[in-house]
This record gives structure tokens, sequence and C-alpha cells, in this order.
């Protein structure tokens, strides 16, 4: 299971998910199922979003090991 840290971060930076979307160059509807952990990222979009919230990818994106196991 992959929990984010997305809406945490755009709200540090002031961020709304449509600004979001469009510095990262995607449609806002694919950053609301991100951070509703309904969508797992590429390496590269995780590598963007992380970009853009100043963030390493691990600090977005958090795999709960004890959940993918299964």
């Amino acid at each position: 299971m992959m929990k984010t840290r997305i809406r945490e971060l755009r709200a540090r930076y002031e961020l709304t998910q449509d600004k979001l979307a469009d510095l990262v160059g995607v449609r806002r509807e694919t950053i609301v199922h991100l951070e509703r952990g309904r969508y797992n990222p590429s390496l590269g979009l995780a590598y963007r979003v992380a970009r853009v919230l100043h963030s390493r990818i691990e600090e977005v994106f958090i795999f709960d090991e004890e959940e993918g196991i299964r």
C-alpha cells in the first residue's frame, strides 16, 4: 500500500491541485488519485512530484511494507 504526503506538502507550499498538476505536467485528476492512494506513480512521475515539493521521493511516497506483502 502506498501512502503519500502530497496534500500536506502542497499545503506547505500553498499549491492547489491544479497548480501542482501544471508544474508536474499531469491532469488534476492524477494528483487527486495520487493523494488518495488510488494510483501508484511511475518513477519519473514520483520524481517530478517530489522535485516540485522540494522533497525526496521517499519523503513524499511512503510504502507500507506490511500492507504490500499480502
